[in-house]
């Protein structure tokens, strides 16, 4: 759809017309896009505006919350224990990984 839109505004406006300012560009983009989502139907849209085809369409209603404190239904992962830190471990797989790539480089 975007090509389709591109095209159009290519071949119409931008092709065919010489700009002496960014401001003359700027308006006669703006008249285009006004004509083009106003005026003109589109095949994609079964031969509707876009303007007239936004006035058909419902606004979705947002669905409520299922769970109170989140809404993911179930924990992906346990919570950490407070006052319990995995720095060890951390820097224990550091001093690992780095032993490896060390003895990756010499061989």
């Amino acid at each position: 759809m975007l090509n389709a839109v591109d095209g159009r505004l290519s071949d119409e406006l931008l092709n065919e017309t010489l700009f002496s300012s960014l401001t003359q560009a700027r308006a006669a983009l703006l008249r285009w896009q006004f004509d083009y989502n106003t005026t003109r139907p589109h095949s994609k849209l079964a031969w509707q505006t876009p303007i007239d085809l936004t006035t058909t369409l419902h606004p979705r209603q947002d669905q409520t919350l299922r769970y109170v404190n989140s809404s993911a239904s179930e924990r992906a992962a346990q919570p950490a224990r407070e006052g319990r830190t995995n720095r060890q471990n951390e820097l224990e797989a550091g001093k690992k990984m780095a032993a490896t790539s060390a003895s990756l480089d010499c061989a």
